[in-house]
């Protein structure tokens, strides 16, 4: 049975959708203005990046969710400001797992707003996807991001030692790894 990736969900004042063509604009001018930011934690993060790759990424981005291929890229958009960026990673559907990854505009940063995405993935993922178990994965030194995924009610299942080059290459970092299934519970839901 074919699986067609919804288009979008609404957590309050945030809109979770697939990336449109319209999108790089706004796209590029969070990436640049957060890259001293994300550069730490994200191996992508380029300060050349310019407005054109980031148009080839767009441009993916839609054709992988079309595809149904394994990489579902979210923007996460307040209004008409693109927020943050998370998504469903890294493996087929069949399996029943996906990776969720995020990065949070940097002038949005500490505020709880990886936190309020992180929920939102999880409840549109319950609610809409064929997902039976959720991966959060971090390096041991992004302190921001392990806190996200505990309060987010994720396990830490297991570290991985030393188990590739960070994302600047200045050490070997140590890989956090986090599970939510379906079963387990959603403390932002308890009324």
């Amino acid at each position: 049975m074919a699986f067609f990736a919804p288009e979008q969900h609404r957590a309050g004042d945030l809109l979770l959708r697939s990336y449109h063509p319209g999108d790089a604009e706004e796209t590029h001018q969070a990436v640049t203005s957060s890259y001293e930011h994300l550069r730490p934690w994200m191996a992508w993060a380029d300060p050349d990046q310019t407005l054109e790759d980031t148009r080839a990424f767009v441009r993916r981005s839609r054709a992988r969710w079309l595809l149904g291929d394994g990489e579902w890229n979210v923007a996460v958009v307040r209004g008409n400001r693109l927020v943050a960026s998370s998504g469903f990673h890294g493996r087929p559907l069949e399996t029943g797992t996906a990776e969720v990854g995020m990065w949070v505009r940097a002038d949005e940063a500490g505020r709880g707003l990886g936190t309020r995405v992180l929920q939102a993935m999880v409840d549109w993922a319950d609610s809409a996807w064929p997902f039976e178990k959720l991966a959060w994965h971090c390096d041991s030194r992004n302190a921001a991001s392990a806190r996200v995924a505990a309060k987010c009610a994720f396990t830490l299942e297991g570290r991985l030692r030393q188990h590739a080059p960070s994302a600047t290459g200045e050490y070997r970092q140590d890989i956090l790894l986090y599970g939510l299934l379906g079963g387990d519970r959603r403390p932002w839901r308890a009324g």
